[in-house]
């Protein structure tokens, strides 16, 4: 059967027509992303049960090459061709064959908690098309997908779920199709329930339906476990416990929950490794010092002051930081398989949190010229390397600094490093602005990429970070409303990472038994589909965006982001198996890496490190501090 929702057809699929009854009905939304709603009821009436799927799609023409979204799951076709790194990747079969063994396909069906937003999306040449639906219905867990053959472009919502041709859960070889049934009993009806949005040519037109989605889904309370003078607290405590070591002063990358387990594998389970931001290093120790300056805490200071110190003594020859220091080996290069490479984001963040502990430090009345050195260096490599067109490099050489790598824009965090430094040299400033300009292609793309060091050129939340605090910088230090512009884009695009729903666990979970829920949290990318809290790292520039624009949505949002994570920080020993202060890297909200509604039970300097500095950074603001 099919009907007209905003002139396209609707199929209803899968039901026998001669077994089932089924009636479509359809509705305008009320909200100003518009929109139709259409309600399918189904009566099954055969006399034996029967298993049965319900399939509802709509189709775009005039989609040859078409830009797909599914937030925090699928990005255009979401995967370059040559990523090191396998998962779902979308191929036109007249540019590239199928190939579901390499994850290639021209069709794929998702189950719906794989996405920060039950939804998918789609542009063609002239418009697009969006199918949204919430995550479970009475049929079980919903399923959403596309498919795409010649010039037609299709939607689709599954009820229950099935996943084609292939699952991914975190693997690089594929599973067989993850799949959920429902067996239809002798006069049995379900409702089930989407809705469909016609779009304009610009893919950013995804933001009023996220948002409607979002208003749909947000009528729970979160409920964090404790304030943020708390949870501060406690993040303080967890970093300068569980991840600090004195000697070499270091915060190590990982902590076991498990302390009899991580000493019966000789501490193992700690992963005794520093990169110098990212994963570890300045931006915690930095907070750790803020901490503890604000707190009185000396052992806090003197921690989080020798961490810098330790970094900032030992540049590689190129007069950058290194990557990563191991107690094996001493200070060395990136996570890359590229002799001597230093990935351009860690740098550049590790540069942008020591110039923001300098001048905190010059603030409490302190000095440190040493670190103000290592700004300086750093920033005159970045500037050194930039390109013509404003790039300034994804990847370089710890001996000389030669870029190694263009490819990307990992290179954007350098932008928010020299806006920032302006104060030190106006020609910072100005390697910022045609920074700015070079990246803003990715903005306008919908596609960023490539600011982990650990998933290639795959896109990620951290690329929308990274995207957030650059041109935040840039509006801030020159006030020109085209960074701003730039800015809210970005935060858009990252906020597609971010659920805008409570996923439900299955009871018996450890999730579940927590009431954790999942409003807030980030989707890490579409490679690594666990829920995290790096979002917490840009909480300033989000207030500032939402003051600067006058849009409460931002702040609301970055809220539900300091809210979710003020659950699952150890408030005791013994706290989810936990130690007091630690909190996990990686929530388990679908099938990937493990079961649904586990928890990885490490403590990861980052993970407590972002909380501790999204809460030192919201005491300092009422608006989003509750």
């Amino acid at each position: 059967m099919a009907a007209t929702l905003t002139n396209a057809p609707l199929h209803v699929s899968g039901l026998d027509p001669h077994l089932f009854e089924v009636e479509l009905r359809r509705a305008p939304t009320a909200s100003p992303a518009g929109g139709v709603t259409a309600t399918i009821t189904a009566t099954y009436r055969g006399t034996v049960p029967v298993e049965a799927r319900l399939r509802v799609s709509a189709s775009l023409a005039d989609a040859g090459d078409p830009y797909w979204l599914i937030p925090g799951l699928f990005y255009g076709d979401n995967r370059p061709a040559d990523n090191h790194r396998l998962y779902p990747r979308f191929a036109r079969t007249v540019d590239e064959p199928a190939d579901p063994g390499r994850y290639v396909s021209p069709a794929w069906s998702f189950r719906a908690d794989r996405a920060a937003t039950p939804a998918v999306f789609v542009w063609g040449a002239s418009g697009g098309l969006a199918l949204a639906v919430d995550e479970h219905s009475s049929l079980g867990l919903t399923g959403i997908g596309f498919a795409h053959e010649g010039d037609i472009a299709q939607l689709h919502a599954d009820f229950p779920y099935r996943e084609e041709p292939v699952s991914y859960v975190g693997s690089q070889e594929p599973a067989a199709p993850l799949t959920q049934t429902h067996v239809w009993q002798p006069g049995e009806r379900h409702v089930v329930e989407l809705c469909l949005y016609r779009l304009p040519a610009d893919r950013h037109a995804y933001v009023p339906v996220l948002r409607e989605r979002h208003a749909r889904s947000a009528t729970e309370p979160l409920r964090p476990w404790v304030d943020v003078t708390e949870a501060a607290d406690l993040a303080a405590y967890g970093l300068h416990r569980w991840h600090f070591r004195p000697d070499p002063a270091v915060l190590l990358e990982t902590a076991a929950f498990d302390r009899e387990f991580n000493d019966n594998v000789r501490g193992l389970g700690d992963r005794a490794a520093m990169h110098v931001a990212w994963i570890s290093g300045i931006p915690y120790a930095h907070a750790l010092l803020a901490h503890g300056r604000r707190r009185g805490q000396e052992d806090h200071v003197a921690a989080g002051a020798a961490v810098i110190d330790h970094i900032c003594g030992n540049l590689a020859p190129a007069g950058t930081f290194w990557g990563q220091w191991t107690a094996a080996k001493g200070w060395g290069q990136s996570w890359t398989p590229v002799r001597g490479g230093l990935h351009a984001r860690t740098l550049a963040e590790a540069t942008l949190f020591l110039h923001r502990a300098v001048r905190a430090e010059q603030a409490a009345g302190v000095d440190r010229p040493g670190w103000l050195a290592a700004v300086r260096s750093n920033l005159d490599v970045a500037v050194r390397n930039q390109r013509a067109d404003g790039n300034l490099g994804s990847l370089l050489h710890a001996d000389d600094g030669r870029v190694l790598s263009w490819a990307g824009a990992a290179g954007l965090t350098w932008v928010a490093a020299l806006a920032e430094a302006g104060d030190l040299d106006p020609g910072f400033l100005e390697a910022a602005r045609r920074g700015g300009d070079y990246y803003a292609r990715f903005v306008e793309e919908e596609f960023l990429h490539g600011a982990p060091e650990d998933v290639d050129l795959a896109p990620t939340s951290e690329d929308g970070y990274a995207a957030v605090l650059a041109y935040v910088a840039l509006w801030r230090a020159t006030r020109e409303s085209r960074w701003l512009e730039f800015a809210r884009r970005a935060a858009d695009w990252m906020l597609t990472f971010r659920y805008s729903y409570d996923v439900r666990f299955d009871g018996h979970t450890l999730l579940a038994q927590y009431d954790f829920r999942s409003r807030g949290a980030d989707q890490a990318s579409p490679s690594n589909q666990h829920l995290h809290s790096y979002g917490l790292i840009c909480l300033p520039e989000m207030v500032e965006l939402s003051a600067a624009t006058g849009d409460r949505h931002y702040l609301d949002r970055t809220r539900e982001n300091l809210a979710c994570f003020r659950q699952f920080i150890a408030r005791a020993d013994g706290d989810f198996n936990a130690y007091r202060g630690m909190a996990s890297e990686r929530y388990y909200q679908t099938a990937c890496f493990q079961a649904k509604g586990m928890l990885l039970t490490l403590s990861h300097a980052w993970s407590v490190g972002v909380l501790l500095l999204g809460c030192e950074a919201a005491l300092s603001l009422p608006e989003v501090n509750w």
